[in-house]
Formats: C-alpha cells, structure tokens, sequence
C-alpha cells in the first residue's frame, strides 16, 4: 500500500463514537517504508449527507503515529453527534505518500450538560422483591415539525435498556449501558436513528430491567447495588432541511407499564409470558426524577471501550433425553450468553432452560458446583441461570432473552413436547466486540487446543468487565485481570477494555488508598457495611492491578496517558501498603521478637491477603489473621519498582527516587526474612520461587540456584505443577527465562491432575477455576469458566512462537515498536507460528524444523524493529519480510542453561 492505513481513534474501533474533543490518532505507515519523518491531517464534516472539508493541519514533523496529537486552537472543535471523517498522508523513506482513504470521526456526548432531558422512573409504588421485578416498557409518541435531515440518540440508564423507534430495535449493543462505577461514570450511547424516523407520528420506547444497578450481583448475590429504582435517560437531538434544529427527551408525557418479563436478573435470569403484548399492558405516567444521582451531569461520558455485542451464534452439537421429557442441549463450548428458542409449543406451553457447564451422572445439567453462600450465615444460594418462557402460540415467535446472560455449555429443557431441532435453539456468544489481534498455532493438538479453551474463557470473561467467572459472581476481581491483562493482550485489542475498567478503579479506591477486590465495586469507595466484604479488601496480587495494569497498557500500546491519569491512583495503593509495612507487625512476629528488625519496616505482613490462593490440594480458608507476608512484601516490591519505572517516564524525579527507595527495602526485606543463612528459602513452595526469579528478588548470585531448585521441586512431583491463582502465568517463563526450558515444557505437556493437560484430556473447553475442578467421578467441583490458570498461553506466545515486546526501556521500545522474535523449540514441537495485529502494524512469525534445519519466516511491519534472536546470535531487523535458517542444534541447545532476558 502507498498510503497509510488502519486508522483509529483513541483505542476505539473504526465508526464507534468518541467522547474527547481532541482525540489521539494512530495509523500504520504504508508497506515497505521504515519510518515515518512527517505527517498531515484533513478533517472533513458531514452534514445531512453532504461534505466539506472542515480543515487541514500544516506539515507536522516527527516519527510518532501511534496515540498522537496534532490540534491545535485554531482547529473547530466538534459537537455532540457531529460526524466527521479524518485522512491523514505521511512522509516516509519512500517519500511522501497520498493521502489515505477516510476514516469515520462519530462524536459522541462530550459533556454531560449536553443532554437536558429529564431523568424518568417507571411507576413502581412499591419496589418489587429481588427475583420478582419486572422489565418495564416506557414510551411516548413525537411528531416532527419539518424535514428531518439527521437525528442523534443519546441514552443512558440506571439499568439495563434497549431504545425502540417505531418497534425497531435500535442499534446492536447489549446490556447498555454497560457496568461502570455508576456514581462516578454512567456510559452514555449515541446512535444514529435517521433513518428510522418518519416525518409524521413516531412512536418511542424504551425496555428497562434490573441490570448490574439493581440486580443481584457477586458471590452473595447482594441486589440494589447502586439503588433500588430503575430510571433511563435519553434525547433525540433532530436536525432539520430548513436549518432549525430540536430535542425531544425523556420527561413529563412518557408513560410505563410493565412488560412482557415478568422478571430480569443478570444472576437469575429471565422470566417471560409471551402471550403478554404491547397493546395489552395498562400504562401510567413515568415520574420525573430528580436530586441525587440524577443531579449528576459530570458522571455522564461517552464509552472508552468497545460495547457488548451478540459475537456469534453456535448451533448444537448434540441433544439427549436424558428422562421423559427433559432435553439436553449440548453446543459443545463453554460460552457466555443466551439461547435464542423457537417452536415452543402450543399458547400457555410453559418451558424452563436451565444453563450449565456440567452435566450430572444421570445426563441432565448440574448446576451444584456454581451455588455460592452467605459468609455470614453459610447459608447457601440457588445457582441462577434459569430461564423460564410462556408461549403464545403464534406462529414465528421467539425467545431471546437480551437482559441477562449465562455461563453455560449445556442447557437442559423442560416442559416443551417436542425435542428441540438444530432450526429451534442456538446459542448466542455475547461479549465486548474486542478486536482479535493474535493467533498462535503449531504441531501438536493439545497445545492448540489448550490455547482456544484460554482464548475462550477470557471471551467468556470480557462482558463489559474483566470478570473472574461468568455463572457464579461475574464479578471484576482486581486480581484476575492483573494476571491475565498481558495474555489477553496476545490475542485481543485490550487497551480500552483496559481503560474503562481503570477509570472505575480509580473511583471505587477508597480514601486510604485501599483497592477493592471487585471493580466495579457497588459500595463505591467505602466500606459496605459487610464484614467480611469489608476485610477482604486491599489484597496484594489483587489491589496491585492498579499499578501493573497501567504498565502493560504502557508497555503492550505505548499508551502514557493512561499512566499519567491513573498515577495518583498507583501512588496511593503503593503509599498504603508502605505505610501498612512500616507501621503495622503481625503479632505472631511481634511475639517472636519484640524489638523490630530495621528491614521489618519493608515487610508488609498484616492485613487480609488472598495469599497464592487455589494451589493444589489447598483448602480455601481466607483468614484475615494469617501471615502472608512472603507473597504481600513481593508484591511491594513489584509495585513499587514499576512505580518507580512511571515516575520515571512521566519526569517525576523525587517520586522516582521514593518508590525506587521502597522497592529496594521491600526486596531486602523479603530477602532478609524469606532467605535462610544456608541460602534456601524458608517457605519453599514453586509459587514463591516463581516470584524470587520473577520480581527479581533473589541476588543475582543465587539466581541460578534458585531456578534449578524451582525445576527440582518440579522433578519431585513428577513435573506437576504446584501453583495456584498468582503465579501459574508465571511459573514456565520463569523456567525459561533461567536455563530450564526443558522443564518448561515438560511441566506444559505433563498430563494427571494437576496440569493444564489434565483440563484438556478431560473435555475442557474453558480453563477451569481449580486443578480439580473436575472430580475422578466426572463431577464438576467449581467454576469451569476463570482465565486466570489460562494466562500461561503467553508461554506459548512469548516462547514457542517467540513473539514477544521488547523489554520496556523508553518510548522507543513500547507498543512493539520494537519487539523481539526468539523462538525457543522444546517437548515434541517441530513448527508453530504466531501473529500479532500490533499498534504498528502485522507481525507474523513461522518456524519449522525439518531435518536438524531450524527455518524461520517473519514480517516486520513498517515502523518497527524486530531483534531476531537465534541461537546466541541476534539480528535487527526492519520494515519487511524475512526467512532465516540455522542448524536446529543452535536454538535447541539454549534450553540447557541460562540467558535472562526480559
């Protein structure tokens, strides 16, 4: 290509709405050049389908086109709703380019003040109970006065939502609008409805259910959150061909009833009498709301990330009749979403579909394994996920339950007579449209299918929110996304996703610093009143999401404006458990000895910690009162160097030297209390030796012995792995990293429980929450949807394919500008290959070996650099497409010992 190409806007996806007057542009350079010397831009309006040319920027000199820049003053800002396109030429090695197609510029709201609607409640004199609450119809009726030329939608709700223009459903967003802190941030959506509004009467509607708002939400099922009343919020903004313009929005005049869901829970699920219709319900006034939340304008903003759609559709793969009249449907992979059913039977036909991962002895759907319990009481929860539909009996009817969502595999039905056909069930996949940016293939069966059943729990994880499950919490845990943001980021576009989800972070964190274990957390930045909700906060592994998930946006996008934004978020999570180390001493330890050690005001070892969590054999027990300290000091340690790397980047010197100050203390401090005189450590688990090499905490003199006595630990257990939640994603390259890739890779291939092999031996198509989540007599023992074990699909990224970023050392290195390709072949693995769709462009890289011949293939995008590693040697490689060759021996041989390389 001669002209540039790929361009975005912020981290959004091309033609959804930006909510920033001056955003960050990005493209690629065309094919072939090496780098870019300068760039131009042109803006074109469009207006009632006509353009012109808005403005062009001068020449702009530099090398940057990734999350650049360029207005100035003199540039018009945009409104609200206003469409635009952008082009952008460039200056390269090749010269100057033409200029390249156009991209489209939608601008969302901009400011909350736009909108001057009415907040609208329906007329619910009571709050129905938790399991009983309806969705509720809201409606009204407009006429323009002229012409429409252009008419913009702006919605929002506290809720779940869909908006009708004249019984057509608007746009293809589910679960609007979406799950943010919603004190502090309320998406709003913008859509282009046009084409969907007569020039007479026009009817309006709006279908509006519980949601994340007021639903049920997290382990215990808690509901009204954010609140106990539903409201919406929405205006059309109409343009007309004589030049005047209108708003018409929610307020007096809009009418509610409830509708034909009878009940709607993203926990629960959906109850719905399809013999109800529109015509029949009996509507009152809708009551304006005012004060409180509603008063709020500043919270309203436009999405950073992409919206929930329906992805794709799964036919079934099996249906049993397990008992008379119960039918099981099998769609043969774990998912999260819905079924969408027809042909339901005769009008009163009452059917019940009820989603799980599992199926029991007998052949029907068992949902014990997702039952969750109060802490306080222990008594235990129904697992949800049933949904229950009445038929009308008209022809072409069908159930789509679009306000709630299930984890789920299987769904058993009952109460039809008919055995469901491949034409009258299938299943939705509904998550974040994120973009898929990597693949990652090679020559052994399992290995690939163990990087789909990862790939899948993460798109069964990705609904609106990084969650830990999607059937028992669906819940955002800090930690979860923390261990798995780097892989994710191998195979999807994660920047905004990333972005949204810290943005509520922020607010959520409380005043001390204190990061909550769930984002978004419905008791805000404060303590909720639930004791052990209240402890449990504030983990290490898991309240460090707030400095290592900006870092890897620094390091995996080059995007600085996120760490710029999040710093006083990150400082305040590094200050409390720093200040928590100096001040605090766990009285086992004061007990032990009652004159402090200097180094014990580094140790962080109070406070609830998750500790490893979920390693084999481990009974979960969180104890508020159990010592942690060798995985809470590590982890200081971790946060506090890569704040310390932030400062750096953003020209904070003092903060630099401070936190570079606390990583020091931190490391001698574990060092201190964690390494024996004899130079063994004292709690020698994997997961703790995992950290030493990791987090660089043990000295360079003992790195060696430390990781030869990591693989022997390995060796003992017959190459089983003994991780739990933190430091499964790490442990291989930790191996690799130092000298025991043929450890690596026997640990990655070993089979029996507990291994990944195990999962995928026994049908898994998602990654299970524990080892054993599958019992020897088949029977599901937890959650079979948790990407957190699945963050080892790196390994085969970084490793086997050999793709990886290079080590973050500037703004030169970050966002693949440039990375490395260092293929390290190891097990029974003779060829694998890898791509990445990078901020610079498509990297892709193939290897085989054939005949003691190692042969690699690789492109380097324009923009980029590539350190070619093979063997000892290293090349540097730019824009273009390569094959190298050497013996095998040369690269098999680095399996043997040593090279560190980050």
């Amino acid at each position: 290509m001669t002209t540039p190409t790929h361009l975005r806007l912020e981290h959004l996806r091309p033609g959804e709405p930006c909510g920033t007057t001056h955003p960050r542009l990005s493209w690629w350079l065309p094919t072939g050049s090496t780098g870019q010397l300068a760039y131009q831009i042109r803006v074109t309006g469009i207006s009632d389908r006509t353009s012109s040319t808005l403005f062009t920027t001068e020449i702009i000199e530099g090398r940057d086109h990734v999350l650049v820049r360029p207005w100035t003053a003199t540039h018009p800002v945009p409104t609200a709703g206003e469409a635009r396109t952008w082009q952008v030429r460039c200056w390269t090695d090749l010269g100057p380019s033409d200029w390249s197609e156009p991209a489209p510029w939608v601008t969302g709201l901009l400011h909350g003040g736009d909108l001057t609607a009415d907040w609208i409640e329906p007329y619910e004199p009571d709050v129905p109970p938790l399991g009983h609450r309806p969705a509720y119809r809201l409606r009204a009726s407009w006429r323009p006065r002229a012409e429409i030329t252009h008419a913009s939608l702006f919605a929002t709700a506290h809720g779940i939502y869909e908006f009708f223009v004249n019984d057509v459903r608007v746009g293809d967003h589910e679960l609007t609008p979406g799950f943010t802190a919603y004190r502090a941030h309320l998406q709003v959506q913008h859509f282009d409805v046009t084409d969907l509004l007569r020039q007479g009467h026009n009817d309006l509607g709006i279908l509006l259910s519980d949601g994340w708002f007021r639903g049920r939400h997290g382990f215990e099922r808690h509901g009204d959150g954010f609140g106990d009343r539903l409201a919406a919020l929405a205006e059309l903004h109409v343009r007309y061909a004589d030049g005047t313009s209108e708003r018409f929005g929610t307020g007096d005049g809009w009418t509610s009833a409830p509708s034909e869901i009878d009940a709607a829970d993203l926990m629960d699920g959906q109850r719905v009498d399809l013999r109800r219709v529109p015509a029949d319900e009996v509507h009152h006034p809708a009551v304006v709301a005012r004060g409180g939340l509603y008063d709020d304008r500043a919270r309203l903003t436009t999405g950073v990330a992409p919206p929930v759609r329906r992805i794709e559709t799964l036919a079934a793969v099996a249906v049993t009749e397990p008992r008379p009249g119960t039918y099981v449907v099998d769609f043969g992979q774990n998912i999260n979403g819905w079924v969408a059913a027809s042909d339901l039977g005769p009008a009163g036909t009452r059917v019940t579909l009820t989603h799980g991962e599992s199926l029991a002895a007998d052949g029907r759907v068992d949902t014990d394994h997702l039952r969750a319990f109060e802490f306080a009481t222990g008594k235990s929860l129904p697992a949800g996920q049933v949904d229950h539909v009445v038929s009308s009996g008209r022809r072409g009817e069908a159930f789509e339950p679009r306000h709630t969502t299930h984890g789920f595999r299987y769904v058993q039905i009952d109460g039809t007579e008919t055995k469901p056909g491949p034409d009258s069930i299938t299943a939705a996949v509904v998550h974040t449209d994120l973009e898929q940016v990597g693949s990652f293939g090679c020559d052994n069966d399992r290995v690939e299918k163990l990087h789909a059943a990862a790939v899948w729990s993460f798109r069964g994880n990705a609904c609106d929110v990084p969650t830990d499950c999607p059937q028992r919490e669906r819940s955002g845990f800090t930690g979860d996304w923390q261990v798995y943001v780097e892989t994710a980021a191998f195979t999807h576009d994660v920047a905004g996703f990333s972005d949204k989800w810290l943005r509520d972070l922020a607010a959520d964190q409380w005043p001390d610093g204190t990061v909550p274990n769930i984002v978004p957390n419905p008791a805000g930045n404060q303590p909720s009143g639930n004791h052990f909700a209240d402890i449990a906060n504030g983990s290490a592994g898991w309240g460090d999401a707030a400095v290592i998930v900006p870092w890897q946006l620094w390091r995996l996008y080059g995007d600085v404006e996120v760490l710029e934004r999040q710093y006083d978020s990150m400082t305040r999570w590094v200050e409390l458990a720093a200040g928590t180390a100096r001040d605090r001493r766990h009285p086992d330890r004061a007990r032990a000895r009652p004159t402090p050690d200097d180094h014990e005001k580094y140790l962080w070892d109070t406070g609830f910690h998750w500790g490893e969590w979920l390693e084999p054999d481990e009974i979960p027990a969180p104890d508020p009162a159990r010592d942690h300290s060798v995985v809470a000091t590590a982890y200081l340690a971790r946060s506090a160097g890569l704040l310390a790397q932030i400062a750096g980047v953003l020209g904070r010197n003092r903060d630099e030297c401070r936190y570079a100050t606390i990583a020091a203390g931190a490391v001698h401090a574990w060092q201190r209390e964690f390494i024996a005189p004899d130079g063994t450590l004292t709690h020698p688990t994997q997961a703790n030796y995992v950290r030493a090499l990791e987090f660089d905490l043990v000295p360079a003199e003992a790195r060696h012995r430390f990781a030869d006595e990591l693989a022997q630990l390995l060796a003992d257990n017959d190459d089983h792995l003994g991780t739990g939640f933190l430091a499964t994603g790490m442990l291989l390259p930790a191996l690799a990293r130092n000298g025991h890739l043929d450890t690596a890779y026997r640990v990655l291939l070993s089979t029996g429980n507990p291994s990944w092999m195990e999962m995928i031996d026994r049908g898994a198509t998602t990654i299970w929450e524990r080892w054993d989540g599958v019992d020897e007599n088949g029977r599901a023992t937890a959650s079979l949807n948790h990407y957190a074990k699945g963050a080892i699909i790196s390994f085969l990224h970084q490793f086997v394919a050999g793709l990886r970023p290079a080590e973050t050392t500037g703004p030169d290195t970050v966002g693949y500008r440039r990375f490395v390709v260092d293929p390290r072949p190891g097990g029974d693995i003779n060829a694998a290959h890898a791509e990445h769709c990078s901020p610079y462009g498509n990297i892709a890289v193939r290897w085989t070996i054939t005949d003691d011949l190692f042969t690699v293939n690789l492109t380097v995008p324009a923009g980029s650099e590539c350190e070619l590693r093979l063997g000892n040697t290293t090349e540097l490689l730019r824009s273009g497409t390569y094959t190298r060759t050497c013996p095998a021996a040369r690269v098999i041989r680095r399996s043997s010992r040593a090279f560190p390389t980050r």
